[in-house]
């Protein structure tokens, strides 16, 4: 199987995927494909709150979507281009330890690791643990040469090459330990920032609002903390997060607004607060569920200074500018195939192991 057969491979998974979107779910046509694998998925997107209850319909849709829109075999050609491929090479194991933070968030790797040829070895969070195996199924099925690339285990991860792995801050650690005599790839906790300058507009401000609450701000791309100019109106923030206010009736992230609430007043914090989300004012760039942190800057280019000196703390940097360095407003949760997660070209690593 050839870099051309997997790309259409995926291409095809791209296709079969648009058909679960935030819209609706429906049934293009009566293919094999549909009569196969269709009514598995749906059923998987329907339980999948049973298994995570972060898990919620709306968030395992719109990762569905970003996914059917990335993999087509536009964007995929465009991706795979500026790397060399050579698929007469001996393919390798390679070990991938998956988060399970956000819906298919091991993916990425799953894909990259399949697209230059190698094997896989998943090792899944119990967080996630459903979609992979089924989209593995469809692959097998669209072309048998993936059967013998593809594994999944519980247990002792089996002889491999290379490793993968994204955990927390500690478990990173233990990743280090255990896995420092392989090639490896270990990612930890990152989060990410957004710097206003209070002329954006009430749309672009709502764009923020996407990149907080997508997903309930779990995901590492997830908006965790602002910056914001001296005497910035928080009137104009709160204004446009308000289209957002129905997340606290989904009671995982009613419950963690009510604790931290009750922490931060006890600690006789200083707040703002509009009923589903509180502003506080700290210097961390992990903010807690329902928390977005703020801090004042004077000086964009002292601020910009000292966030590239925390650069390995920070996943994307939010910011309406046409700087390839910035992420716009509202599309943190829309990576491309060459965003790779800790800014570490995984293709890159996987082509010259």
């Amino acid at each position: 199987m050839n870099l051309e057969h997997r790309i259409e491979a995926f291409a095809k998974l791209g296709k079969f995927l648009k058909q679960f979107n935030t819209v609706k779910i429906e049934k293009n046509d009566n293919s094999e494909f549909n009569t196969l694998f269709f009514d598995a998925f749906e059923m998987q997107i329907n339980r999948a709150h049973e298994f995570n209850g972060w898990f919620n319909k709306p968030n395992v849709l719109k990762a569905f979507k970003s996914w059917s829109e990335a993999l087509t075999i536009e964007n995929l050609k465009k991706w795979t281009s500026n790397y060399t491929f050579n698929d007469e090479l001996m393919p390798k194991n390679i070990a991938i330890i998956m988060a399970g933070n956000i819906p298919l968030v091991g993916f990425h790797d799953f894909l990259s690791v399949l697209i230059s040829g190698h094997h896989v070895i998943a090792k899944q969070s119990s967080n996630d643990k459903h979609f992979l195996p089924l989209i593995a199924k469809f692959l097998e099925y669209y072309n048998p040469e993936f059967k013998n690339k593809i594994t999944f285990t519980e247990d002792k991860l089996p002889k491999f090459d290379a490793v993968i792995a994204t955990g927390s801050n500690n478990t990173a650690r233990y990743f280090e330990h255990y896995f420092g005599k392989y090639p490896n790839i270990i990612r930890n906790n990152r989060n990410s920032v957004a710097i206003l300058t209070g002329k954006e507009t009430k749309e672009e401000l709502e764009g923020l609002g996407h990149d907080i609450f997508q997903y309930f701000g779990l995901g590492c791309r997830s908006v965790s903390k602002i910056y914001v100019p001296k005497n910035y109106n928080f009137v104009l923030l709160f204004n446009a997060l308000y289209k957002f206010n129905d997340i606290i009736n989904y009671k995982k992230y009613e419950n963690n607004y009510d604790y931290n609430k009750a922490i931060y007043l006890m600690s006789l914090f200083k707040l703002q607060e509009n009923g589903f989300i509180m502003l506080k004012e700290d210097e961390s760039f992990a903010s807690p569920i329902a928390t977005l942190f703020y801090e004042y800057y004077d000086s964009f280019k002292n601020l910009t200074e000292n966030l590239a000196t925390e650069k390995e703390k920070i996943q994307c940097i939010v910011f309406n500018e046409n700087d390839m360095n910035f992420v716009k407003l509202g599309q943190t949760h829309h990576p491309n195939l060459r965003d790779y997660a800790d800014d570490i070209d995984t293709l890159e690593f996987l082509l010259n192991i």
